[in-house]
């Protein structure tokens, strides 16, 4: 019992020093991102061999993030995007998950497999063809022209339809037989129960709009749509005759802060719905 005791004690100190390292691993890109942003842009480029603690830390670099650039403009219209962008897409998937789920209809098994094979297509591809429609439809250098390419999931659909298809089915024919319309099992029903599903794909989809960078890139030359993502990569071209590294790990630090935030309110709820989703019957 004592050796026994003993290599399970050894066990999980080797564990939790493998967890360690790797946490450590993990979050070291944090903390140079951090380390870099409170350096000076002289000291920065002066040092020939990285240092890992900053000798005169200083908060310049923060104000040269937002004075350099209008970031405060970018971070308000990045908000907007991600907003409308994922409340619109909530209700484009809920609804495509609910009749995949719960309707019968001809050909219903058939849409949802070309559903399934579009998520071959590269991306790149889908990202041309969309250039495409949106400059041809005239919608460049406008919200409608950022939000419409977004505003479905395939995977997202697939993922909700798995969840929705989890609830039994006798609950939805006991509601039909009650006389209550699909609408209402869907929003007094279904949504509750998946609730952590929905919030993880809510969060999943705002970090996705708040990443967003080619496409922004690609749409919008007018800094009135440009959205933080175009903020780092002006502070990238206005660099002081190289790039302002420094600056750009401010904004990036300013950037991040809100989706760290984010992930940090809500992990039980993300944990809770990818744990619900990898879960079948």
């Amino acid at each position: 019992m004592g050796s026994r005791k003993t290599s399970t004690i050894i066990l999980n100190i080797l564990k939790y020093l493998f967890l360690s390292f790797w946490g450590l691993i993990v979050l070291f890109p944090f903390y140079w991102m951090i380390l870099s942003s409170v350096k000076s842009y002289s000291a920065y480029n002066s040092e020939y061999v990285p240092k890992f603690i900053a000798s005169n830390p200083t908060l310049e670099n923060y104000r040269s993030a937002f004075t350099s650039v209008n970031l405060g403009r970018y971070f308000f219209n990045t908000i907007v995007f991600a907003v409308v962008t994922t409340v619109i897409m909530l209700i484009v998937i809920t609804l495509a998950a609910f009749a995949f789920a719960r309707l019968e209809f001809r050909g219903k098994n058939i849409v949802f497999t070309i559903f399934l094979s579009l998520m071959m297509i590269p991306n790149e591809l889908i990202i041309i063809t969309n250039f495409v429609t949106i400059t041809n439809m005239g919608l460049r250098n406008s919200f409608t022209g950022l939000v419409l390419p977004s505003i479905t999931s395939i995977f997202y659909i697939y993922l909700l339809k798995e969840n929705f298809e989890q609830i039994p089915e006798n609950l939805y024919k006991a509601a039909k037989v009650d006389g209550t319309s699909d609408f209402k099992y869907l929003i007094r029903v279904m949504i509750p129960i998946c609730k952590p599903t929905m919030i993880t794909i809510t969060i999943l989809k705002v970090i996705e709009c708040w990443n967003n960078f080619v496409w922004p890139r690609l749409i919008t030359d007018n800094p009135n749509y440009y959205l933080v993502s175009n903020g780092i990569q002006e502070i990238r071209e206005n660099g002081f005759g190289r790039e302002n590294i420094p600056a750009m790990m401010a904004a990036v630090v300013v950037i991040s802060v809100p989706l760290i935030i984010l992930f940090l309110v809500f992990r039980k709820q993300i944990m809770a719905g990818v744990q619900k989703s990898g879960t079948k019957g």
